[in-house]
């Protein structure tokens, strides 16, 4: 089974939470914030936490011990070859990260970004990895099991090798913001972004895939409108 040592976690907190009405990251949920909450579940699973967000100091006041924060950039400009991935990969690995983010850090003023969407997120997240198998979770799963999350990281050791994934399946597709990937999988994904790729779903459609049995379904459950915390 993969230990806590052997496994890092990505947080993804760049949505704009245009729905919601405000940032869901920050929501309390039994007055935990969302992503507080997410990131202790994530520490019960790997030693190493990454929040990848475009604006960390909001976030600055959260009490998220040994997390680490990597800014996500917009992407540059490139041509969509091999000299293409590797200015992409060597771009992310630069992605200013620190451990404790303070107000002098990144400016409060900062102008607006634009970002890509979690894939992006992801691979930038994924660029400062050093274990075999990464969990990826999103900021707004409010019905997070750490029981389950654990359950599933023992399967990891009887992924077949040409997968690059272990996610629960549901009828839409895979679910991405909830399960494990393999490191060695960045190349591939930087080539489907540098194509123009932006869906997870379209990504993984071109690779193989463990599925992950799916006990709780409710724990997936993501919040997206004040109605959802009704």
């Amino acid at each position: 089974m993969a230990t806590r040592k052997q496994l890092t976690a990505i947080v993804l907190a760049g949505g704009k939470s245009c729905r919601m009405g405000q940032d869901k990251a920050l929501i309390p949920i039994q007055g935990v914030p969302l992503l507080q909450q997410v990131c202790e579940i994530a520490k019960g699973c790997a030693d190493s936490v990454y929040i990848v967000t475009p604006w960390p100091q909001r976030y600055r006041d959260l009490l998220l011990p040994d997390c680490e924060f990597i800014r996500e950039l917009p992407l540059p400009q490139q041509d969509t070859g091999t000299q293409g991935q590797q200015d992409t990969e060597n771009y992310l690995r630069t992605s200013p990260h620190l451990r404790v983010p303070t107000s002098s850090s990144f400016p409060a003023s900062s102008p607006s970004l634009h970002t890509h969407g979690p894939l992006v997120g992801f691979a930038q997240g994924l660029a400062q990895v050093q274990t075999e198998w990464v969990l990826l979770l999103a900021c707004d799963l409010p019905r997070l099991r750490v029981g389950v999350l654990q359950e599933w990281s023992t399967r990891l050791d009887s992924v077949a090798n040409h997968k690059i994934a272990a996610l629960a399946h549901h009828p839409k597709g895979w679910e991405p913001l909830c399960g494990f990937y393999r490191r060695r999988c960045l190349p591939q994904l930087l080539d489907f972004i540098n194509q123009g790729g932006r869906s997870f779903q379209g990504w993984l459609r071109q690779y193989p895939v463990e599925v992950l049995p799916l006990p709780e379904p409710e724990m997936l459950f993501n919040c997206n409108t004040p109605e959802d915390l009704a």
